[in-house]
């Protein structure tokens, strides 16, 4: 029982909060979970680290099921991992079948969230126990195999997945040599010293950024939910529906977690490759995209899954599985808590606290969708110009917190004009982050290993872990160049 002492009745509320706060920000088409847990972070620093990321683990689940809901009512999603969803959610609720759409969705979400708790309890232990073993040069190669597989999978253009991943090396550079100790790029600028804490720019990058979108953007008008009149009270679901899905839901929650173990993949593309695979598999494949049942189950399912199947490499390993994933890195840092092998030894109870807090999660994302996703689909014609003022204050001083004086504000808005410009131009913001914050990791580990072997690469790279990262590196590099080819066709 001592594995469970750290889980409490105040975690349990946290969790409760954290999943209804974010479906809330999930429902609302461009308040992203993202930026939700980006705001929190400033919230916690008083809080226990239990509570802390349980609350912040929670909000990661309810923020991608809330998403579903602008996706089939509006054509809007909360987030991009329901995208997917509004090819067959929108044109059911348009055909007066919005609350078959939503139930559907419900249950797929939580089939996904059920199926990947299960994948991140199994597989977390064994795969800390095998890290454990890692030399420093085996993890190097994984942190950089994690940034190449960012770059290959950035959507649009590798050239600017890999700009961008440059960009947050640099942006890792200044302050102290993780080797010798001295301060490096600081410039004579003192506050550079320590570099850019990772909060503000965390702020900058996604809360910031997507708020500046959102003014210039306008004002969003408030739309007829799917122009359809159906009662939406609670989302009942015949059995006979859930017999007829089960096996597309399994099967897009096992390729949810899997993609989402990948790093820096993310939920939109495990979403989106679930639905190609049930599409492929489905005898109805003409229907996709006009109303299907199976496209709403495999997208929810597979996205859901996903957060699970994320937050295996982020615990097991200490590598961020996503772009929340690495702001709930920054999370655990700010705590003192440093996830990877060694976690699973020094601190087993925290671990078993988010293996709890992620299932009580899924279980309490359920019942709050189940019982008020009427009064949901009421909130997401809010008009943004409501909401927007209350966040920016919230990003001002969420970044005055981190060190209580204005350079961390002035870092945030930097940031902010930074996010922009790159999600204005093409530049996925993935590589750049996961950049930022796996770069350190890797340096650290490369010049380590380097010392050992008294500056000889060699002996490194032809160990085990290396060779299958880099020929695994290779073999993604060139199926996606493949996918593009027959694309442009």
């Amino acid at each position: 029982m001592e594995l469970f002492s750290q889980f409490s009745l105040l975690t349990a509320f946290y969790v409760v909060l954290g999943t209804a706060l974010g479906i809330f920000v999930g429902a609302i088409p461009g308040m992203t979970a993202t930026m939700l847990i980006a705001l929190s972070l400033p919230l916690t620093f008083t809080m226990d680290s239990s509570n802390a990321i349980a609350l912040l683990v929670a909000m990661y689940v309810g923020g991608i099921s809330g998403s579903y809901i602008a996706a089939i009512l509006l054509r809007m999603p909360g987030t991009p991992a329901s995208v997917i969803t509004t090819l067959d959610g929108y044109p059911m609720a348009r055909d007066g079948r919005a609350k078959l759409a939503l139930s559907l969705a419900l249950w797929s979400s939580f089939v996904g969230g059920l199926i990947s708790w299960l994948f991140l309890v199994l597989l977390s232990v064994p795969l800390s126990r095998l890290a454990v073993k890692f030399s420093e040069f085996d993890f190097f190669s994984m942190v950089m195999m994690a940034l190449a597989l960012i770059v290959v999978l950035s959507k649009g253009d590798m050239v600017k997945g890999t700009v961008a991943g440059l960009l947050g090396l640099i942006v890792s550079l200044p302050g102290v040599d993780p080797i010798s100790g001295h301060y490096r790029f600081t410039f004579g600028v003192r506050e550079l010293q320590n570099g850019f804490a990772l909060l503000p720019v965390l702020m900058g990058l996604f809360a910031g950024s997507q708020i500046l979108n959102e003014i210039l953007a306008g004002d969003r008008k408030a739309t007829k939910t799917g122009g359809s009149d159906e009662r939406l009270n609670s989302m009942e679901l015949p059995l006979s529906k859930l017999k007829r899905h089960a096996s597309n839901a399994l099967r897009s929650s096992v390729i949810g977690t899997w993609i989402g173990i990948l790093p820096g993949v993310g939920a939109s593309i495990g979403s989106a490759f679930a639905y190609s695979v049930a599409k492929t598999a489905s005898a109805r494949p003409d229907e996709y995209g006009k109303g299907s049942e199976e496209g709403i189950v495999a997208s929810e399912a597979a996205n859901n899954a996903t957060v699970g199947g994320a937050l295996v490499p982020l615990i097991s390993l200490g590598i961020p599985g996503s772009v929340v994933d690495t702001i709930l890195l920054g999370g655990f840092i700010i705590h003192g808590i440093q996830p990877g092998p060694n976690l699973f030894n020094d601190n087993p109870g925290f671990v078993y606290t988010i293996f709890i807090a992620y299932l009580l999660a899924n279980l309490v994302m359920v019942a709050i969708m189940f019982f008020s996703t009427g009064r949901l689909s009421q909130i997401i014609a809010l008009p943004a110009k409501r909401i927007l003022p209350f966040l920016a204050v919230m990003c001002i001083l969420g970044s005055f917190a981190t060190s209580n004086d204005w350079y961390s504000v002035v870092v945030m808005l930097v940031f902010t004009a930074v996010g922009f410009f790159l999600n204005r131009n093409g530049y996925p913001l993935s590589p750049f982050v996961i950049g930022l914050v796996l770069a350190p990791i890797a340096e650290k580990s490369f010049r380590a290993s380097l010392m050992w072997t008294d500056g000889a690469i060699l002996p490194l790279a032809v160990q085990p872990v290396p060779i299958i990262a880099a020929a695994l590196t290779i073999l993604m590099v060139v199926v996606m160049q493949r996918s593009n080819k027959n694309a442009q066709r």
